[in-house]
C-alpha cells in the first residue's frame, strides 16, 4: 500500500514542490509568496521553517516560476525573486546567502542546478537561457530560446533538456562550453554561502582522530624469500610447489579458507561493523584528544552577512560583510553618556570587547599581514588616543578581553599578552594549559582558560588560572573548570562585583566562590535554566544566551524556536532571579513530588543568601571596605537569620517529629546578641514545643558562655 502524508500548515494553494536530495525535506512554494519546508524524517511531516518575502505571489497557472530548487549538497536552496534575481537561502537558518543577480530582463520561468552544483541554468520571459557559475555567480554563457518553462540536466552527460509553453522539447548537447567543461567534471561543489560554515573552523568543532586511518590503496609488494630461507636451502623440488593442502580444515572450522597473499587469514568471518570505514577499534581511547575549541565570549557566528562581535550590558558591536570590506557599528544602551558610532572596516575585525572606557578589536592575519589589535577609547583629552599594534608573524588571536585597567590577548602560540589601556606592553607569558580557549578580565584580575590533561573519554579537561597582573600574584593556578561530562563553556565573564562566572551548554550558570584564596575556589550553581518555572510543562521551547550577572540577577537573551544565537533586529534583554537547584520534594513523601513547598523555598533562599554573603565577605576581605559595605554585610547576615527563623516556624508547625531539624536550624543562626535565639524560643513556645524551647535556651546559654563548640 502507498503511504499518504498530509501537509496542512500552508494556507494557500501550492504552485511548486521539490524534494531535498536526501529525501528528508520537502519545499513547497505557495501562491501567497511563502516557502514551507517540511521534515519527512518523522512519522508525521513536521514544518521546520517558513520563508516569507523571498518569492513573489503567483497564481498556479502563471508561467513565471517560484520553485525552490535544492542545491545538490543539500545545505541550501535557490528560488526566483520578484526582482528577477535568483536568491540562495540556507536550509539551517533560512538566511539569505549569495544571489545570482542582474541577469534576466523578464520574469524567471525555470531554474536548475547542475548535478554537481557547480553550475546553474535559468530561463526567463526575456527569451534567454543563462548559464551561471555557482562559485562566482557570474554568467558564463547565454542562449536564445523563447517560452522555456522547465529545465533539467542529464545526470552524467553535458546535456540540458528544456520544454516550452508551445509544447516543444529540446535536448541540447554540449550545453556547457568547452572552456568551462571542467566545472561540470568536478565532484559535488558547495552551495554559495556568504560565509561558508564548511570553510570556517567552528567554535565547537572537534578534530577528527587521525591515528589509525591510513591510506591502504597502495598495497605493499609480496615478501621475497631471504637467501637463507627454507625454500632456498632445500630447493623447490624437495619442498614441492603445492602447499595448498599444508593446513587441512579437517574439523570444518573454516580457518583454512580465505587466505590472503601473505598466507594470513582474512577478517571475512567477522560480522560487519556499523562504522564509517568498517574497522574494529579498541574500546580504550587511542586517537587524537578532543579539544575545547577557542571562542570569544559574547560573539556569534556569521548568519548571512551579519554577526555580533560583542553583546553585554554596556551595548553591542556588530559587523556586516560587504564583500570587499566590513562595516562595524557600535551602539550603547545608555546614549546619554556615549554616542553610537559606525565605521568602514578594511581590516575585517572578527573579535571585539566593549566597556565604559572604550572598544577593543582584533583581526586575524591575512594576505601576508600579521594579526592586529585596535583599541579606541570613548573619551580622551588628547586629539588622538586610539592605537594599533601588530602581533608577531605566525601568531593569531584566539580571544581578547578588556577591563578598566588592562587589555588581555590570548594567541595561537599559547601566549597571554597584557597591555595597558593605551598600548604599553605590560606582560607576556606562555599559558601552561594549552591550546588556549578564552579569557576574561576585571580590574587587575585576568582569567584564562585552556586545555588540560586528557580524560578517560578522550576529551581534555578545561583548566583555568586567575591572577592579579598588577601585583603579579596567582590566585588560582591551573584549576579544573567544573563541567559535567560532554558539556562545554558557552561564555565566561566577571559579575558586576568582580566574581568569575561561567554559563555552560547544559544551561547552568555557575559562580566561583573563594577564588581570591589559592586552592579554596569552587564552582557553585546560581541558576539552572532548565528548571525555570516558565519551562514547566514543556509548553515553551527556548534557550538563553548569557549576557551578564549584575545586581544579583542573570541577564540574558531569550532564544526561541531552536535558535542557538541571537540575531537581528537587536534582541531585548531579559533578567532572571538566581535560584540554586535544590531538591524540593519532601523526604517522607507527604507532598507531591517536585512540589515547591514553603519550606523548600526558604531552604533555597537560605543557601542562596549564604552564597551571596560569602561572595561579599570575599570581596571585603580583599579590599578596603567602606562603611556602607560593612553595613550591607551586616544586613545580609541579619537577613539570613530571619530566613532561618521563618524556616523554624515552618518546622514547628509541622509537628513534634520535626524537633531535631528545628533545633538544627536554630544552631545555624549566627546572631551573637542573643535576640534571634530569644525570638526562636518564642516561636517554639507559640506552637507548644516546650522541649524544643528548653533546648534553644540551653543553646543560648552555651553560646553566651562561649561553650557552643562543646555541644553534642
Amino acid at each position: 500500500m502507498s503511504r499518504v502524508l498530509y501537509l496542512r500548515d500552508q494556507q494557500k494553494p501550492v504552485k511548486h514542490l521539490s524534494f531535498h536530495p536526501s529525501g528528508s525535506y520537502l519545499a513547497l512554494s505557495c501562491t501567497d509568496g511563502i516557502i514551507y519546508i517540511y521534515s519527512l524524517s518523522t512519522e508525521e511531516p513536521e514544518l521546520v521553517r517558513k520563508i516569507d518575502g523571498l518569492i513573489r505571489t503567483l497564481e498556479t497557472d502563471a508561467e513565471a516560476s517560484s520553485r525552490a530548487v535544492w542545491h545538490p549538497d543539500g545545505r541550501a536552496l535557490a528560488a526566483p525573486t520578484a526582482t528577477r534575481d535568483i536568491q540562495v537561502v540556507s536550509r539551517s537558518d533560512g538566511e539569505r546567502q549569495r544571489a545570482f543577480a542582474t541577469g534576466h530582463m523578464g520574469d524567471i520561468t525555470a531554474v536548475a542546478w547542475s548535478p554537481n552544483g557547480a553550475l546553474l541554468a535559468s530561463a526567463g520571459a526575456d527569451r534567454k537561457i543563462l548559464l551561471w557559475e555557482t562559485k562566482t555567480q557570474k554568467i558564463i554563457a547565454r542562449y536564445d530560446y523563447a517560452n522555456v518553462i522547465n529545465l533539467t540536466w542529464h545526470p552524467t552527460e553535458n546535456i540540458v533538456s528544456f520544454t516550452t509553453s508551445d509544447g516543444e522539447l529540446y535536448i541540447y548537447t554540449d550545453f556547457v562550453p568547452t572552456e568551462h567543461i571542467n566545472l561540470l567534471e568536478k565532484g559535488i561543489q558547495p552551495a554559495p554561502f556568504i560565509h561558508d560554515p564548511l570553510a570556517e573552523t567552528s567554535g565547537n568543532a572537534r578534530k577528527a582522530p587521525t591515528n589509525g586511518f591510513k591510506n591502504l590503496t597502495a598495497r605493499r609488494p609480496l615478501r621475497r624469500g631471504t637467501p637463507d630461507s627454507l625454500d632456498d636451502i632445500l630447493g623447490s623440488d624437495i619442498m614441492g610447489n603445492d602447499e595448498d593442502d599444508f593446513v587441512s580444515d579437517d574439523d570444518g572450522a573454516g580457518y583454512a579458507n580465505g587466505m590472503n597473499e601473505y598466507g594470513k587469514r582474512t577478517n571475512g568471518h567477522l560480522d560487519v561493523l556499523d562504522t564509517f570505514d568498517g574497522k574494529r577499534r579498541a574500546t580504550a581511547y587511542g586517537g587524537q584528544p578532543q579539544l575545547h575549541q577557542s571562542f570569544q565570549p559574547g560573539s556569534t557566528p556569521w548568519r548571512g552577512n551579519r554577526r555580533y562581535l560583542c553583546l553585554n550590558l554596556t551595548g553591542f558591536v556588530w559587523t556586516v560583510d560587504q564583500d570587499s570590506h566590513h562595516t562595524v557599528t557600535v551602539e550603547f544602551y545608555d546614549r546619554e553618556f556615549h554616542r553610537d558610532f559606525h565605521f568602514t572596516d578594511p581590516y575585517l575585525y572578527d573579535k571585539a570587547c566593549l566597556n565604559e572606557n572604550g572598544t577593543l578589536f582584533s583581526c586575524p592575519s591575512a594576505n601576508g599581514n600579521p594579526a592586529m589589535i585596535f583599541y579606541r577609547p570613548h573619551e580622551t583629552w588628547t586629539s588622538r588616543a586610539d592605537w594599533r599594534t601588530q602581533l608577531p608573524v605566525g601568531e593569531d588571536v584566539t580571544s581578547i578581553s578588556l577591563s578598566d585597567s588592562y587589555i588581555v590577548v590570548t594567541t595561537t602560540t599559547d601566549y597571554v599578552r597584557v597591555f595597558t589601556l593605551y598600548g604599553t606592553p605590560f606582560n607576556v607569558y606562555r599559558q601552561k594549559s594549552s591550546p588556549t580557549v578564552t579569557c576574561a578580565s576585571w580590574r587587575d584580575y585576568v582569567l584564562t582558560m585552556g586545555n588540560g590533561p586528557v580524560g578517560g573519554n578522550g576529551s581534555t579537561r578545561l583548566m583555568y588560572t586567575i591572577e592579579n597582573v598588577k601585583r603579579d600574584e596567582i590566585c588560582q593556578s591551573e584549576d579544573v573548570v567544573a563541567l559535567t561530562e560532554g558539556a562545554d563553556v558557552k561564555s565566561v565573564f566577571f559579575s558586576d562585583n568582580g566574581d568569575p562566572c561561567i554559563y555552560d551548554s547544559t544551561g547552568v550558570l555557575l559562580v566561583l566562590l573563594h577564588w581570591r584564596t589559592p586552592g579554596q575556589a569552587r564552582w557553585v550553581p546560581l541558576l539552572d535554566t532548565k528548571l525555570l518555572e516558565r519551562l514547566a510543562g514543556g509548553r515553551k521551547e527556548e534557550s538563553y544566551w548569557p549576557v551578564a550577572v549584575a545586581q544579583d540577577k542573570f541577564h540574558c537573551i531569550i532564544l526561541k524556536g531552536g535558535d542557538k544565537y541571537p540575531y537581528f533586529p537587536r534582541p531585548l534583554l531579559s533578567e532572571f532571579n538566581f535560584k540554586i537547584p535544590l531538591s524540593s520534594a519532601a523526604g517522607n513523601g507527604d507532598f507531591e513530588e517536585g512540589a515547591d513547598t514553603e519550606g523548600s523555598k526558604l531552604e533555597e533562599s537560605f543557601v542562596r543568601s549564604s552564597l551571596m554573603l560569602g561572595l561579599s565577605e570575599d570581596l571585603l576581605s580583599a579590599t578596603s571596605a567602606t562603611h556602607n559595605q560593612r553595613a550591607d554585610l551586616a544586613r545580609k547576615e541579619l537577613e539570613i537569620d530571619k530566613i532561618l527563623l521563618q524556616l523554624l516556624n515552618v518546622e514547628c508547625r509541622e509537628g513534634e517529629e520535626k524537633g531535631m531539624k528545628a533545633l538544627e536550624v536554630v544552631g545555624l543562626i549566627k546572631d551573637r546578641s542573643g535576640k534571634m535565639l530569644e525570638a526562636a524560643g518564642k516561636v517554639a513556645s507559640r506552637y507548644g514545643r516546650f522541649l524544643l524551647e528548653e533546648k534553644i535556651r540551653e543553646l543560648a546559654e552555651r553560646r553566651l558562655m562561649g561553650m557552643e563548640d562543646d555541644m553534642a
